[in-house]
This record gives C-alpha cells, sequence and structure tokens, in this order.
C-alpha cells in the first residue's frame, strides 16, 4: 500500500511539471551558480614591481564603469592631431588600408588614431559600439585589432567583467569573465558594431580565461588565436579555434592548444623574476599578444611576448610543418627584449616591413616604437629602431 501510494505521488508530481512545462517534458535548465570570490595569491611586497594595477578580493560591480570611464576621459578623448613620439599606449597595432590609403592604430583602450604619413596622427576615436552585450559593462578594449576578410572590417578586442567570475582558484585568484569579442563595420573608420551569432557571444569555452586574440586565414579557414591566460592555468598555453565563414561563431569542437609559455627558454617564472600581478604574487609562465605571419619563403611563425629576465619582451616561435597544426618550435633567444612586446608587424605602402612594439623606459608610460624588420629569408631579422624627427 505504502509503495503504491508513493508511486501515485510521485506520478501526480511528474504529470504536473509536465503541465507547467507545457506538456513537452523539456529539461529544466538549471539556474547559473554564482562564484564567490575568496582567498588570492599573497600581496606584493611595498615597492615590488608590480603590472596591472591592484585587484581588491571583495566583490566588485562594474556596471556603472563604462560610464564613469567615459566621463574621466571626455577632455582626455578630445580629437586632437600629435605626433608619434608623444602617444602613450600598450600594445599597439597598425593597419594599413589600401583602399583610404590610411593608417588606423589601435591599442588596449579601444581608441584609433589616423595618419597619412605614420608621423601625425589624429585621434583618439571612439569607433565602436557595444550596444547590448555584456562588453558594455567592462568599457574597455584590451589589444584591440582590425582585420579585413572579405567585404568586411572587423575589429577584435578583449573585454573583461570583474563582476562575473568564471572560477576561484584557491590561494590564487578570482578569475574573471575574460573574452575576445569581434565586431564588424562596413569601413575600417567604423562604427564596430556587434554581429555574432548571439550578442555577447563566448568565441572561446565561457570557463576559460582568454584575451588578445587575434585572426588568420589559412587555406580558406578562419581561425581564432588567442591566449588562455596564466593567471588561470599557471603556465600560459596560445590556442587556436576555427571560425565559421562569416565570423558569427566557433565551429570547431574545443580549441587546440599550439604551445605552452613555459616551451620558450627566455621565458621566465614570474615569482622567480619578482614580478607581481594585479598587486599578487602569482607564480607562472606568461603568454601575450599573438601575430601570425608568414616570411618571403613561406615560413610561417608567430610573434607573442612574455616576461623574462628584461621584463616584458618578444618572442618568435616557427610552424615545422608550415600550418597552424605546428609543431610549434620556440627560438633560444627574445626577438626583443629590454622591457618591449605585445609587438606587431604591418607593412607601409610603399612595401616596407615595419615592427610597431611598445617599450617602457625605467619607470615611464609604455611607448610605441617602430623597427625595421627583414623577412627575405626563412626568419624574421630584426633591424634597428627607427627614430621619428621632429619638426624644428
Amino acid at each position: 500500500m505504502k509503495i503504491r501510494t508513493i508511486l501515485a505521488c510521485s506520478l501526480a508530481a511528474a504529470l504536473l511539471a509536465s503541465c507547467c512545462n507545457g506538456g513537452t517534458n523539456q529539461p529544466v535548465e538549471p539556474a547559473p551558480v554564482k562564484i564567490e570570490p575568496g582567498e588570492q595569491a599573497p600581496p606584493a611586497d611595498p615597492g615590488q614591481k608590480n603590472f596591472g594595477g591592484m585587484i581588491s578580493s571583495a566583490p566588485r560591480d562594474t556596471t556603472g564603469m563604462a560610464e564613469r570611464m567615459r566621463r574621466m576621459r571626455e577632455e582626455q578623448n578630445r580629437i586632437r592631431t600629435v605626433h608619434f613620439n608623444d602617444l602613450s599606449m600598450s600594445d599597439p597595432f597598425i593597419y594599413p588600408d589600401p583602399v583610404t590609403k590610411t593608417y588606423y592604430l589601435t591599442s588596449s583602450g579601444g581608441r584609433q588614431y589616423r595618419s597619412k604619413d605614420l608621423v601625425m596622427w589624429e585621434g583618439p576615436y571612439n569607433v565602436i559600439d557595444l550596444s547590448g552585450t555584456w562588453c558594455e559593462k567592462a568599457g574597455f578594449a584590451a589589444a584591440a585589432e582590425i582585420h579585413k576578410i572579405g567585404d568586411y572590417y572587423y575589429y577584435a578586442g578583449t573585454w573583461s567583467d570583474h563582476s562575473d567570475l568564471i572560477q576561484q582558484v584557491p590561494r590564487r585568484y578570482n578569475v574573471p569573465h575574460n573574452q575576445t569579442y569581434l565586431l564588424r563595420a562596413d569601413n575600417p573608420e567604423g562604427p564596430f558594431v556587434p554581429f555574432s551569432v548571439t550578442p555577447g557571444y563566448d568565441y572561446q569555452p565561457h570557463e576559460w580565461d582568454c584575451i588578445d586574440g587575434t585572426l588568420y586565414e589559412e587555406d580558406g579557414h578562419i581561425y581564432m588565436i588567442f591566449v588562455h591566460e596564466w593567471t588561470q592555468l599557471i603556465d600560459g598555453t596560445m590556442d587556436y579555434i576555427e571560425l565559421s565563414k562569416d565570423l558569427t561563431e566557433t565551429i570547431s569542437e574545443w580549441p587546440v592548444t599550439m604551445f605552452r609559455a613555459s616551451e620558450a627558454p627566455s621565458c621566465g617564472e614570474m615569482n622567480g623574476l619578482g614580478e607581481a600581478t594585479f598587486g599578487l604574487k602569482m607564480p607562472g609562465w606568461v603568454t601575450d599578444g599573438p601575430q601570425m605571419f608568414r616570411t618571403q619563403t613561406g615560413k610561417l611563425g608567430m610573434l607573442w611576448s612574455t616576461w623574462g629576465k628584461e621584463r616584458y619582451l618578444q618572442e618568435v616561435c616557427y610552424s615545422e610543418s608550415g600550418t597552424i597544426a605546428g609543431p610549434w618550435v620556440q627560438e633560444p633567444e627574445p626577438f626583443l627584449a629590454n622591457n618591449s612586446g605585445h609587438g606587431m608587424l604591418f607593412r607601409t605602402f610603399e612595401g616596407e616591413l615595419r615592427y610597431v612594439v611598445h617599450h617602457v623606459e625605467g619607470n615611464g608610460p609604455r611607448k610605441p616604437q617602430y623597427w625595421t624588420v627583414d623577412d627575405s629569408g626563412d626568419k624574421l631579422v630584426l633591424g634597428h629602431q627607427i627614430i621619428v624627427p621632429k619638426n624644428l
């Protein structure tokens, strides 16, 4: 009797649930689990070298950050013409547009500068519109790039939401929602707007801490190469995913890891180097800022950045197969050290290959530099820094 009663109650409950679901018996989506912040790595020592400022372990609501930053930067973002030597920025990227014969400079911060001669730059212009996406809360695009693929111009930037934690790594880091998101425009001056399959779509796995995505085409396939952050992994990786032809979504089942940071002989371990990050003593090895290239002989390579004995530095590696699949072999020495990195290659309208990179002198700001580069052989050869004179 008790068993029949229990079965009857179970059947009634099932029927009631079915009615509530419209009789479709579809599973109810579980509510997302909110990850709470916890204990992080030990704080940096007073006066210790530290990248990225301080991030509190307390809950952080970034909802109003975009508006606060807009007001703070109102005067700073006034359009003006400045000499290259007077620019300060991290992660510079130059897109030379053959249609307008204009160079477009983006960087961390997300604004755009424009130049006809690589000397005088007009800006900063706001060229993006993130309406309707979670990226609005970030208000800041890191490592912004512009690419032309097919009929459209694409803007790749990294946005971070510290109010949405994806993982709490005990005694290490409260990992925020970090993603490289794509925007699209009909011309390189924007406005670049969302176009993905859903607004704010995560091209990389949501539970991964991902930054610095760049675009690359090979044999009719379009890939995004990106950083899986060392702050989450300890030993950071470089990974890639394949995108749909219209770049609205990811079509590969899972990212492919190309290499780990520690594979580079000149990559140092952050605590061993005495480097703190976000005010924390986090051990690990860093991957940053990938850019794919081919030399004139067809050799496929990648520029990327990390930290070493001279602080920030530029690495280079090459694919033994000549394809994105690798294997990827690291060069024994940095491409450029002396606290310089996150550099990118571009070709002038006169056909000269140049390398733009940010450099820090002492405790000063990050400043962009131009260098000459030779790609006539199987490997890139760094030339000399181009000094841009000011007219007297």
